[in-house]
């Protein structure tokens, strides 16, 4: 007496389809037929699907299951593997589910970086967007130091913000000249700021690209102004550079 292949599939708490597919990559050999021309399985065929279910459930890829099957397979060797890879994806998890937790402390939106989120009430849409782009070009040191001023603003920076396209030639050289101080205090207190760039695990210039295009596409052209002459007076000697020659 046999098993047809639903009865089979109920046996073992899994599906007629999971079946046919273990007979497709060669992990459950075909059984006869019957003179009916249906599939008999029998207690062989019950005992490896059985197996291939445990092993499964264990998080051994079905690609692998194969191999724990042959004779110079060594199952500590295979053991201690698969509990190595259950341990990074454990590892994973919990990282993501602390990351979550944050989120959810600060309620701030799931693609905001965690480090970040602390911030995110009170950053712009533009902050938003700049910071998730920094994120995949700068290093992590670099990111740090990018969230750690962030995390103390300055007036001159909301002002950028909110500065119109139309904003006249007198209003951009004079938030230029504000920001300059603010910003060559911060290049002594965050030195990486200087140039942001320079440890990208993407290489420098694919980060300057990046950085480039977000910044072009994510202010408007008033602000634009504003940063290219910032960029302009900041080329120029700095009282501490005049002093220490």
């Amino acid at each position: 007496m046999g098993w047809s292949t639903r009865q089979l599939a109920e046996l073992t708490h899994t599906t007629i389809k999971a079946v046919r597919h273990y007979h497709d990559i060669g992990l459950l050999e075909l059984p006869e037929r019957a003179s009916n021309g249906y599939k008999q399985y029998n207690v062989t065929h019950l005992v490896r699907l059985i197996q291939i279910k445990r092993l499964s459930e264990l998080g051994v890829p079905l690609a692998q299951i194969a191999e724990l099957g042959s004779a110079d397979q060594d199952p500590e060797q295979a053991i201690r593997s698969l509990d190595a890879q259950l341990a990074a994806t454990v590892e994973r998890i919990n990282r993501a589910r602390a990351e979550l937790a944050t989120i959810l402390r600060h309620r701030a939106p799931m693609h905001i970086p965690p480090e970040a989120a602390a911030l995110s009430r009170t950053l712009s849409n533009t902050q938003h967007s700049l910071l998730t782009v920094y994120s995949t070009v700068f290093s992590e040191e670099t990111m740090r130091e990018f969230h750690e001023m962030v995390a103390d603003p300055d007036p001159t920076e909301a002002e950028l913000e909110a500065l119109p396209a139309d904003a006249d030639d007198a209003t951009i050289e004079q938030l230029a000249q504000r920001m300059l101080p603010v910003v060559h205090r911060r290049r002594v207190q965050y030195p990486r700021t200087v140039d942001p760039a320079a440890d990208s695990p993407l290489g420098p210039d694919a980060a300057l690209e990046a950085m480039a295009h977000a910044v072009t596409e994510f202010y408007n052209s008033a602000q634009l102004r504003v940063l290219q002459r910032l960029d302009a007076l900041l080329a120029q000697p700095h009282d501490s550079d005049t002093e220490e020659r």
